[in-house]
């Protein structure tokens, strides 16, 4: 099994709340930095997406991926690499759970990143934890903000 980095923060909002930001993969280059286009290529019969085309560029990498996601209830979805130019992995989830009476949610996220290029575990599980930090800060920014 391959390793993978995770990291948790809380926001000051309701489960759902913080679940309509991460499910709005529109509003992504709003708010992520590194995602500078989504595009919804295929949604579920409850309309959340299920694959999805995200540009990237996060400096030394630039990439042009799609994920394919899967929903479980209302607080974690999880996706796995469909294709990729640059990764030969990138899975990852997002769980949340209802903290303070339901008022602030824990959000944990978690990330296996595998690229074509050779890199040494620890710069990658580095790198991997960069992008962990930046997309909870970004998502608890986005998030609290109300916007």
């Amino acid at each position: 099994m391959a390793e993978h980095t995770s990291s948790s923060i809380t926001i000051e909002a309701a489960p759902a709340d913080v679940m309509g930001v991460i499910a709005d993969f529109a509003r992504y280059p709003e708010w992520t930095g590194e995602v500078k286009e989504a595009e919804v290529l295929a949604t579920d019969a409850a309309g959340r997406a299920e694959k999805v085309r995200l540009l990237l560029d996060a400096g030394a990498i630039k990439d042009d991926h799609t994920l394919a996601y899967t929903w479980t209830g209302d607080d974690e979805v999880s996706w796995t690499l469909v294709k990729s130019q640059m990764l030969r992995a990138l899975d990852g989830s997002y769980r949340l759970a209802p903290a303070g009476g339901g008022q602030r949610t824990e959000v944990t996220y978690q990330l296996t990143v595998d690229v074509k290029i050779p890199m040494l575990g620890m710069i990658k599980r580095k790198a991997e934890k960069v992008i962990i930090d930046r997309a909870l800060a970004g998502l608890k920014k986005r998030v609290e903000s109300g916007a």
